[in-house]
């Protein structure tokens, strides 16, 4: 016999699988002929890269990227066999024996990663799939400009490389007016005409945003997929992917000049209903102020966000409209991702991808009809 036990999560994560769906879709009407990748890296930004990975599947996505080898490894399960993953950080000297194992492209960023890779071509005799970086202007990762003239110079650098792919990363591409964004476009230009002719990609999820110029052959978006606001102070144009409720665990009356939490940092004004809820730092969530709400009704953060808990100002709530059990919208409908993240002085990234492993998890997904692959040209579908 089965005996069926209560949930007694603190807190509920949703992801809706669904909204990922119609992101990625609404990318590639925007995209048009360009190729439109999945971007999985930090486990599909803390949503489940095995579960996110599958529904980007059933969408025509083949082109994923992951930022460490182990990452690909692990995703590289859950895509097609058709489907080419990238290593963005490249490969540590001695791993690209285990890249290879695992049919990882590694995206070269310095002269020492396009050695080892090339080292490793010719142990074989025979070609290695590889993409090259550009640094053109980030200053992060990718060849450098005086790197890129060596191999210019060198060519003999590049043999038995298949290049898949040339790349770059914008920069400040979330504020559409930033002269960065024209600079960049320029060098990766002139850098990419130096170079064997091979598709190009430069957009992220916010230059997908800056228009055709900068679409090339395939686009790049991770956190738009996953209901991140692509554009500074501009409406977002996709579905929110999260919903985060937390469980009340107390409910107590306070009187006036009474104070809450760590610090005493929040004291009452007159009678007060406090709801204690069991998300805290712990679960990722910023130790920051903000608000909670159940259904419309606001629930202000009263005192400092602990360790595993948050405490709530639910006066504006019926007598007896919150019991311990219920639960109340950290980020949902009325506090996007986004909002939570400015609370806090950060972005929405930060938030999504810290969010805790000790919430229940909850996927929804309409499962609807899959829509057909559309591959970047050179690149095996």
């Amino acid at each position: 016999m089965t005996t069926s036990l209560p949930d007694a999560s603190g807190a509920t994560l949703i992801v809706d699988l669904a909204a990922i769906r119609e992101n990625y879709r609404a990318l590639r009407r925007r995209l048009g002929r360009t190729a439109c990748a999945g971007v999985l890296k930090a486990d599909a930004y803390g949503l489940g890269a095995d579960r996110v990975a599958p529904v980007l599947a059933a969408e025509g996505c083949r082109h994923f990227f992951v930022a460490h080898l182990e990452e690909g490894i692990a995703l590289r399960p859950h895509v097609p066999e058709s489907a080419e993953v990238f290593v963005l950080h490249g490969l540590m000297p001695g791993c690209e024996d285990i890249a290879l194992a695992h049919r990882l492209t590694p995206v070269l960023n310095s002269l020492e990663q396009v050695e080892g890779w090339t080292a490793l071509a010719r142990r074989l005799g025979r070609a290695l799939p590889a993409v090259l970086q550009l640094d053109t202007g980030m200053s992060r990762m990718g060849l450098s400009p005086s790197e890129l003239d060596r191999i210019v110079d060198e060519p003999q650098r590049l043999a038995g490389i298949e290049l898949r792919l040339v790349m770059s990363h914008l920069a400040c591409a979330e504020r559409q007016d930033h002269p960065a964004n024209g600079m960049q476009r320029l060098r990766f230009d002139v850098a990419r005409r130096r170079l064997p002719a091979a598709p190009a990609s430069l957009a992220n999820s916010s230059g997908i945003f800056l228009g055709p110029d900068f679409h090339y052959d395939l686009a790049r978006p991770g956190a738009a997929l996953y209901g991140l606001a692509p554009v500074a102070g501009a409406a977002n144009p996709l579905r929110p992917v999260v919903r985060l409720q937390a469980r009340v665990v107390q409910l107590r009356s306070i009187v006036a000049g009474d104070e809450v939490g760590y610090g005493l940092t929040w004291r009452a004004e007159g009678s007060t209903r406090i709801a204690t809820v069991a998300v805290g730092y712990a679960d990722g969530f910023p130790r920051s102020t903000g608000t909670a709400h159940l259904g419309d009704v606001a629930l202000p953060v009263a005192g400092t966000v602990s360790m595993d808990s948050i405490t709530l100002d639910a006066s504006a709530l019926p007598e007896g409209a919150l019991r311990p059990g219920a639960m109340v919208d950290l980020i949902g409908p009325h506090r996007s991702v986004d909002a939570v993240a400015a609370d806090a002085g950060t972005i929405g990234y930060e938030i999504l991808t810290r969010l805790g492993r000790r919430f229940r998890r909850d996927y929804r997904d309409a499962q609807p009809s899959p829509s057909p692959a559309l591959v970047l040209e050179g690149v095996p579908s």
